[in-house]
């Protein structure tokens, strides 16, 4: 009887830091496997570089048309930009047309 006391009185004891071992095993395991852990890190660092590329096509693509919108404003509007787009409207342009500029 007197060691079955002893057992109990043991296992009693070493409940609390086997409960904190695994719980820190848990929250390492987490560390390194989890959703923002260390393995996760690289696809995070790819993800970031394919958005940067796709932010500098869409600067690129705003800019263009910020030009085209600039070379619209009514108060000084491009005329080789608005003959082309009046060509396109009444239907007289073709695919095969080659603009040369005068200047």
């Amino acid at each position: 009887m007197a060691h079955i006391a002893k057992l109990r009185l043991l296992l009693f004891s070493a409940f609390g830091p086997a409960i904190a071992l695994l719980l820190l095993l848990f929250f390492a395991g987490y560390v390194v496997l989890g959703s923002n852990g260390v393995l996760a890190w690289g696809d995070y660092s790819r993800q970031l570089h394919a958005a940067k590329g796709e932010l500098k096509k869409t600067q690129e693509a705003r800019a263009e048309l910020k030009n085209r919108v600039d070379a619209l404003d009514p108060r000084r509007v491009d005329p080789d930009l608005a003959d082309e787009l009046i060509r396109r409207q009444l239907g007289v342009i073709h695919h095969d047309e080659v603009v040369v500029p005068l200047n």
